[in-house]
């Protein structure tokens, strides 16, 4: 699944490509590891034509963060702020070498495993718009949902993008409405709205 542009930094990194905003056209370098999955420019076109209305001022929470692709995204679109949450050293450096390269000041990188950090009581504000994109054939995303919506993670509209495998058998959290859904070749995408009456 992965798409991948030689860099000419190191043959086997690769390169990501923000689409729209005001970094349109940047390329941002991205670290070969191991399950590194970046969302291609097809589903990412997708996707933020579903969010057209939604990045700007959004607080953003990119959950197995990878390239980064997706927040990055947001905050070309002026997102208020995001959080990255990457488990990998490497890529979570990287992160940080890009955020520094846009010269950002609205973002940050946790780097730690993504289930631990959901564990524990979120005391910041809550997110509004969330990605949830793992690493495929580790049935990661079904506990992620569950624990954003279990502690605090969520504010009571959030948006929900969901990206797993076609065959996983996923269910939402009770109160999350599916808004959009497509598939891709063997990509499943869906974006998701909380009711305000979720507790």
């Amino acid at each position: 699944m992965r798409k991948k542009t030689v860099s000419k930094n190191n043959q086997n990194d690769g390169v990501i490509r923000i689409i729209s905003g005001q970094f349109r056209g940047r390329k941002l370098p991205v670290k070969d590891v191991a399950g590194l999955r970046p969302t291609t420019d097809r589903i990412k076109e997708t996707l933020f034509n579903w969010l057209m209305q939604d990045t700007r001022d959004a607080t953003v929470l990119d959950c197995f963060a990878g390239s980064g692709g997706l927040g990055f995204e947001c905050l070309s679109r002026f997102a208020k702020q995001a959080c990255f949450i990457e488990l990998d050293r490497q890529a979570a450096e990287q992160l940080n070498t890009n955020i520094s390269t846009l010269k950002l000041t609205n973002a940050t990188v946790i780097n730690g495993n993504t289930l631990d950090v959901l564990s524990r009581e979120n005391e910041q504000t809550p997110f509004n718009l969330v990605f949830v994109d793992p690493p495929f054939r580790k049935d990661l995303a079904q506990l992620c949902c569950t624990l954003l919506e279990q502690n605090n993670w969520l504010s009571s509209d959030s948006l929900i993008y969901v990206e797993v495998e076609k065959e996983l058998e996923f269910s939402a959290p009770l109160g999350w409405q599916i808004l959009k859904e497509k598939q891709a070749g063997q990509v499943l995408c869906r974006l998701y709205q909380r009711h305000e009456s979720v507790s």
